[in-house]
């Protein structure tokens, strides 16, 4: 099992568009390849943005559910240039900022 070690940082005002800014222990040099790793974005119901991102051809890459450990359901996929996306339930990501 891999064990990531990281400190979050969320920035944000309301309930309006957040920033998350990841720090990784332990690394020591980022470039334009590894300096990004995903968009988050808002959904209401991460199952029903699942099924829509599979009827317009996408590729899901983490199936809808729950995360271990802190129960915010995720669903990840990749844009058409391969970037990764993550939509998060709203409900539960404004459980994680209190």
């Amino acid at each position: 099992m891999i064990v990531f070690q990281y400190t979050v940082a969320v920035l944000g005002y309301g309930h309006g568009p957040v920033l998350e800014l990841t720090y990784n222990y332990g690394v020591t040099n980022y470039d334009k390849g590894n300096g990004y790793t995903q968009i988050a974005i808002g959904t209401n119901d991460v199952y029903k943005t699942a099924e829509a991102i599979k009827l317009s051809g996408g590729k899901i890459i983490r199936e809808p559910g729950p995360l271990p450990g802190i129960n915010t359901k995720i669903v990840v996929c990749l844009d058409p240039d391969g970037w990764k996306l993550v939509f998060v339930d709203n409900v539960d990501f404004l459980k994680e900022l209190e």
